[in-house]
Order: structure tokens, then C-alpha cells, then sequence
């Protein structure tokens, strides 16, 4: 049965015709009076009452839970919200004199100009000068820069920052004057948001005892949020690819051996399956762009912001349109009144990444 809801004028006026219905003479209502002031009352309680009832009625729904209770509702068909994901992407550090090595550990905090946001130095034992026995990258003599991994010190989208914003070194590093980075910090994300779990337990739903696309699919997205994929049927005789993206274009080895033994739960009898990164195409875009009211600066910064998050955006197989260029820096200030020499990869054509590949962001310049 559904609640109907009453709101405070409906519920004294109700009231008042009840009084009035079981008195034999005409009952004094009018403003200010004692009873008037009662029924009132009366109705403020109600209207907490209902309160209450609405409060626990959502909270019986995962449709209208929300935070915690939507938690505690999943939790019972074991679900969990999947938590944020922390940004990454490289810095480079330089140094004005070269006569003698210096080290850049792991683990060195930078932050961005303003202070607000950190970033640690990660470890990649892959990296040309990286030094096991030391800890860190080695700048060796007459090396005066050397570009490293870095992650932000917290989760969440905050740490997506633009290129050139990062120019604080929060450590003493000997030897080492400067930091920067050459292109903007990527992949960070909040924790998944109410309406992105109600999607993921759909999926749940429609993934049990099946071995299907969607079944595919759910295993991917529940290892962590920010991941996409396309599934390629048919390739060979029972053979699928499940082509696997986490926002960078480049996801770690270990991230795609995760997705095959997710996946692996749930192939269908018979079948074999191959998980790959996707091919990676870099987008570099230049235009010009003029305003009117703010600093030139400002609205090119905030055009060439709109540009970044767009392409980084773009899903598996999702092509890049040069045409959409001008109209996200339009739309990224009412201040920018005209754009100009737009160019994509150095032309005019469109990105087109294949089934899949994916493009990313390189080299955004707004001047």
C-alpha cells in the first residue's frame, strides 16, 4: 500500500472538519484560537510522524537507500562499494647543476603550486634509473632531469590535476632543484557514488548462473572502479578477447592477470578467453581561443581543462571527434568568445582508435 502523503495545511484542514463534523454547534477555528492553535499541533506531530515513516520506507528499498543504509542493504547479498581510486601519472625532476649523481627516492612527496594537493614517488623497477640498492632513481653525472611515477597521497578526483601544476618538492632532495609535470595527473576517482552501485547490483543480478557479456562485464567492473572493457566474440573457434582499459590506456600487468581470474569464474564451459591492454592512441591538440571579462590565461586554462577531462573520458573504441574540440572550449567559460587553428594530431581528422584501442590525452597547448 502506498504512503499518502499529507502536507500541513491538508492535515489541519482535515482535522478541522472532523472537529467540526462531530459538533453540533459551529466550532470557533479562526487564527489565534485554542483549538486552532491544538489542531496545529497536532498536525506538526504528524508531519513528524510521516517524516519518520518516509525516513524508514527508504531505507527498506535499495532504490531510494542512500550511504551507509544502501552499504548495509548490499552487504547482504555480499556486494561492497567498490572504494576511490588515487591518481597517477609522471613528474620530472631537474636539476640546474650535473657534476655530481643525485638520488630521487621512492616515496618523495611534491605538491602542486598552491599547496593543496600531494603526490608520492611510486617504485618502477622497470625504469632505466631505477636503483634497487639505493631505493629511488638515479640522476647520474651530466643527467640534469629524469621523468618518474608518482601517485596522489589521497583518493579521489581531486587528484587529477592539470599539466604544469605541479611545482612544490616537499622533501629535502640534495642535488635536486625542480619539479613539474609535463602532462596532467589522471585516473583518480571518489568512491563509487549510490547510483553507480544500484547499476553494478543490476548486473549482478543479471549476471548470475549466466556466462554472458554482462556476466563478463560485471567481473571486470567489480575489481575497482574507473575500469572499461569490450568484449570481442567469435575471434577464433569458442575464443572471446576481453580488451581491458583503467582509464590510462596502459593498465599494469597485474591489473589484467586480476581481470582473467575474474573472469575465469564465469566463461562459459568450453570456451577460452585472452585479456588485453588496449592499443593506445595519443591525442595532441593545439588551438587558440579568445576572451572577453577574464584573464586570456584563465580561459585558456579552463578550455584546455574541458579537453583533457573529454579525452580521458573516452571509452574503448570511442573515437574522438576533431569537430568537438571547439565546442568543448566554448563551453568550458561564457567568456571565450571565439576559437581558432584547431588542430588534432596536426590536422583536421578525426581519431578513430579501432574496436580496441582507446585515445588519450598527450599534448593540449590553448594559447
Amino acid at each position: 500500500m502506498q504512503l499518502q502523503l499529507r502536507d500541513f495545511a491538508s492535515l489541519v484542514s482535515q482535522a478541522a472538519a472532523a472537529v467540526q463534523a462531530a459538533s453540533r454547534a459551529l466550532i470557533d477555528l479562526s487564527v489565534g484560537s485554542v483549538l486552532r492553535a491544538m489542531l496545529e499541533a497536532n498536525a506538526s506531530i504528524a508531519l513528524w510522524l510521516q517524516w519518520l515513516i518516509v525516513q524508514v520506507s527508504s531505507m527498506t528499498r535499495a532504490s531510494t537507500s542512500e550511504g551507509a543504509d544502501l552499504d548495509s542493504w548490499m552487504a547482504d547479498f555480499g556486494m561492497a562499494r567498490l572504494p576511490a581510486v588515487a591518481a597517477v601519472g609522471q613528474v620530472r625532476f631537474g636539476r640546474f647543476a650535473t657534476t655530481e649523481p643525485a638520488l630521487v627516492p621512492a616515496g618523495t612527496l611534491v605538491r602542486t603550486a598552491d599547496a593543496g594537493q600531494g603526490f608520492a614517488v611510486t617504485a618502477d623497477t622497470g625504469h632505466p634509473a631505477w636503483s634497487a640498492p639505493q631505493g629511488g632513481y638515479v640522476l647520474g653525472v651530466g643527467v640534469g632531469s629524469v621523468l618518474v611515477p608518482v601517485q596522489a597521497e589521497e583518493a579521489g578526483a581531486a587528484g587529477n590535476v592539470l599539466g604544469g601544476v605541479i611545482a612544490l618538492i616537499a622533501d629535502a632532495l640534495p642535488g635536486v632543484d625542480t619539479v613539474s609535470n609535463d602532462n596532467p595527473l589522471a585516473g583518480g576517482l571518489d568512491a563509487e557514488a549510490d547510483a553507480a552501485l544500484r547499476l553494478r547490483f543490476r548486473d549482478y543480478l543479471a549476471s548470475l548462473s549466466r556466462a554472458t557479456p554482462v556476466a563478463v562485464g560485471y567481473a571486470v567492473a567489480s575489481l575497482r572502479q574507473g575500469l572499461r572493457w569490450h568484449v570481442a566474440e567469435d575471434v577464433g573457434t569458442g575464443v572471446f578477447v576481453v580488451t581491458v582499459d583503467d582509464g590510462t590506456g596502459m593498465p599494469a600487468p597485474a591489473l589484467l592477470s586480476q581481470a582473467a581470474s575474474a573472469i575465469e569464474a564465469v566463461r562459459p564451459v568450453g570456451t577460452s578467453f585472452a585479456v588485453q591492454p588496449p592499443v593506445m592512441t595519443t591525442a595532441t591538440v593545439t588551438m587558440s581561443v579568445s576572451a572577453e571579462g577574464v584573464p586570456q590565461v584563465e580561459a585558456a586554462a579552463a578550455a584546455q581543462q574541458a579537453i583533457v577531462a573529454h579525452i580521458a573520458g573516452l571509452g574503448i573504441g570511442e573515437a574522438l571527434r576533431w569537430s568537438r574540440l571547439a565546442q568543448l572550449a566554448y563551453g568550458a567559460s561564457p567568456a571565450i568568445t571565439n576559437v581558432t587553428a584547431v588542430l588534432l594530431n596536426g590536422g583536421t581528422a578525426d581519431l578513430v582508435p579501432g574496436a580496441d584501442g582507446v585515445v588519450r590525452p598527450g599534448s593540449v597547448v590553448v594559447s
